[in-house]
């Protein structure tokens, strides 16, 4: 990490103990309970670019192209396929998650950190439950999570549309001031920050290596972002040394 991106973590520090009285703590699943250099996310990435090629007779330098066009655009590659060529969500999802989970490491100082974090855990993710669950169980912190908002709960509605967090904010009951959300797109906590939730955005080392494109990995010091951190443990223990003061 280069000193200017070292400089742009401590950009938005504030007093951690911000998150006293939090009774509920949101997490993005792919890329922000796991790190890119678990290279899982990479795996999905070149699935859905070969589900495009087969099922639009496009080369796979066109698929790549539309398939982050979609991303940049609908939020999600399969809301863009869904609107722009009607293909069907459940073979979708299941396509690009028949993918091998072993890169991903047990992490027991993550698991121990967020069963002491006070209140209610929920991953909520743009993903489908079976990949998150699979996920959580890898990592070993499947146990420490009340439910999971999925992208079917969501109705194929993906982040970062409004009526996504208006969803998630019914059907769990999260009051959104007393909430805090951890995301690696920083698009995505525009919403919840204005909603009144804390907002962590997770920007570990190896982002760009793996996947990501520019706008991707922009928006680290905007008003929307109230923490930057690229340690997802140390910032939840951090956190938990602050409110426990």
């Amino acid at each position: 990490m280069t000193p200017d991106e070292r400089e742009g973590l401590q950009a938005h520090e504030q007093d951690l103990r911000v998150f006293t009285g939090v009774e509920a703590w949101v997490f993005d699943l792919d890329n922000t309970l796991y790190p890119p250099s678990s290279d899982l996310f990479s795996q999905i990435d070149v699935r859905i670019s070969d589900y495009i090629a087969r099922h639009l007779g496009l080369s796979a330098e066109d698929a790549r192209l539309k398939q982050k066009a979609f991303y940049r655009d609908y939020g999600t590659t399969l809301r863009g396929l869904m609107i722009e060529h009607d293909i069907e969500p459940d073979a979708f999802l299941e396509y690009v998650h028949d993918i091998d989970y072993s890169p991903v490491a047990p992490n027991p100082a993550l698991g121990r950190a967020i069963a002491r974090l006070p209140g209610r855990k929920y991953i909520f993710t743009n993903g489908d439950r079976p990949h998150a669950e699979r996920t959580a169980a890898r990592l070993g912190i499947a146990e420490h999570f009340d439910d999971i908002f999925d992208i079917v709960a969501a109705g194929l509605l993906p982040k970062p549309n409004l009526e996504t967090y208006n969803l998630f904010i019914e059907k769990t009951g999260v009051s959104p001031v007393r909430a805090a959300m951890f995301e690696d797109l920083s698009r995505n906590l525009a919403v919840p920050h204005g909603l009144g939730m804390r907002s962590v955005l997770l920007v570990p080392e190896g982002t760009r290596a793996v996947f990501r494109e520019e706008w991707e990995l922009e928006g680290r010091n905007a008003p929307h972002v109230d923490f930057v951190t690229d340690d997802l443990t140390g910032f939840l223990n951090a956190v938990l040394g602050a409110i426990n003061a």
